[in-house]
């Protein structure tokens, strides 16, 4: 099985101490810091830009993984990858005013893993052509644009497609495959309401990245929050 890898989600994070926050939950055990990047178009929310990922990028030397739930997102790829993304997730959407293909060219070309995802509503069926040219998976299991949102349970059914993907293809190890000594393919990430419950359902379907934001920032341990995520214990 493999290592399961947690990022939090700075979303949540207290912005007027957010460096000690970064660096509380690097030292509490996490692997990525996760970015939500919101333009208010693609979604109803506005979150920040490329100036805070870079700010964050100075604070840590963990990989940021950064979401764009954004329009036009190969508009804005160079800027992410200049502020130092290491992970960057597109929108499959029409929604989202881009071409898909040459977006995660764009991305591996800097340099940078490419993610690929999908809101709650959205048919698989839309990402599957694109499986071969992504490292990461990432199911949404709220619709993107707050914090704070209930798990959907029916979307480990995309989940499960991610597992089953990989299971037909011969790809190489993932890196968090790698680190494991895994045979898995493509990380498959999960992001929404991800908790110590709903992570455990989420591990249990197939999901080996867990990000999560008000289970983290909104406790008093983040040590205790980030080791109950992966199941340490039970």
């Amino acid at each position: 099985m493999p290592k399961v890898l947690v990022a939090p989600s700075i979303l949540a994070a207290d912005f007027s101490r957010l460096a000690d926050e970064v660096r509380k939950v690097e030292e509490a055990g996490a692997d990525w810091i996760h970015c939500d990047i919101m333009d208010g178009h693609f979604v109803d929310n506005i979150s920040f830009g490329p100036a805070i990922v870079g700010f964050v990028r100075k604070l840590t030397k963990l990989p940021l993984d950064v979401h764009l739930m954004i329009e036009h997102a190969d508009h804005y790829v160079p800027r992410f990858v200049d502020a130092g993304a290491n992970s960057i997730t597109v929108h499959v959407e029409p929604e989202a005013k881009h071409d898909v293909d040459k977006t995660l060219q764009q991305i591996r070309d800097a340099g940078c893993r490419v993610g690929l995802t999908l809101n709650p509503a959205t048919s698989f069926e839309l990402l599957e052509p694109f499986l071969d040219k992504i490292d990461m998976l990432l199911v949404m299991t709220v619709h993107p644009g707050f914090g704070g949102q209930s798990f959907r349970a029916e979307q480990m059914e995309k989940v499960k497609r991610g597992v089953d993907w990989n299971k037909s293809r011969d790809r190489q190890p993932s890196v968090a495959a790698a680190t494991s000594g895994s045979a898995s393919k493509i990380d498959i990430e999960v992001d929404g309401g991800i908790n110590a419950e709903t992570a455990r359902v989420s591990i249990e379907n197939g999901a080996n990245v867990l990000v999560a934001g008000t289970s983290i920032f909104k406790t008093n341990d983040y040590v205790k929050a980030i080791r109950d995520l992966r199941g340490v214990g039970r």
